[in-house]
């Protein structure tokens, strides 16, 4: 059974990976087909050199810092005041918090497209990167309430008394108790916000107007052609950088848990 256990699960890793893994064998082939006709990194060059997608990996990395910065500010305070509220209410709330995540990304993008217009003809404004950061912020801020909110239940209250009757404030009661409480909630929220911001293309093909690109919007517009090579250097790009960021992560993560055993 364990060999089994092994194999199945090797089957679905390969089976995960082998789409990303092709697409970086690809971004070193010379030719721009998918045959395979020698190795190079002209692509890389190529790459670097493209104002156009390096604007839009531009504007795809400030959307997304942006709203998951906003949005982790919003959702904890949203997470605290959910949580003091009690009963029907309460859960009213964390209900109407969840809607977002349950709705289609297309209905949330048309239903802003019409605010947004109608905002714009009111107020004399075109869609662009304000809108698009507005947008990116509402269907951010729920992933949020969903991390924060456990973290607050199992918070220990008599912690944050305690550091009253030590003398601080509540500000900095509240910021040396709770938040240092809810922080992984917090970056887990962040992490899963900047993901979901980088990888959107429904709401965003609804709220930028017609001037302003992202990356996903940049690559859909190649679609109609074929697309560059310089996607897939790109691509295997940001696919390391991200594995970076997840490796230094996990490893940050074990160094912290055996520091807490050997302090146990």
């Amino acid at each position: 059974m364990r060999k089994l256990s092994k194999i199945y699960t090797a089957l679905i890793i390969f089976f995960m990976y082998m789409p990303i893994i092709t697409l970086i064998i690809f971004s070193f082939n010379d030719g721009k087909t998918t045959v395979w006709k020698g190795f190079t990194l002209r692509w890389y060059s190529d790459l670097f050199r493209d104002n156009m997608i390096i604007n839009s990996l531009w504007n795809t990395l400030l959307i997304a810092l942006l709203a998951s910065l906003i949005a982790t500010i919003l959702g904890t305070m949203a997470a605290i005041g959910i949580n003091n509220f009690k009963g029907r209410k309460k859960i009213l709330l964390q209900n109407a918090s969840n809607i977002e995540i349950l709705t289609p990304d297309i209905v949330t993008g048309v239903a802003l497209m019409l605010m947004f217009t109608m905002l714009g003809t009111a107020l004399h404004f075109r869609m662009g990167f304000i809108t698009v950061l507005l947008a990116h912020i509402t269907f951010c801020t729920p992933y949020v309430v969903l991390n924060v909110l456990p973290r607050i239940r199992h918070m220990d209250y008599s912690v944050y008394e305690a550091a009253l009757d030590l003398g601080c404030n509540q500000w900095q009661a509240f910021r040396k108790v709770v938040i240092h409480e809810l922080m992984p909630g917090m970056f887990s929220g962040f992490l899963m916000s900047f993901t979901f911001s980088m990888d959107d293309f429904v709401i965003t093909y609804f709220t930028r107007g017609s001037s302003f690109q992202t990356l996903s919007i940049q690559i859909y517009s190649m679609t109609h052609q074929r697309i560059s090579p310089k996607i897939n250097a790109l691509s295997a790009l940001m696919f390391v950088v991200v594995l970076a960021l997840m490796l230094i992560i996990n490893i940050k993560d074990s160094r912290a848990e055996k520091q807490n055993k050997r302090r146990v």
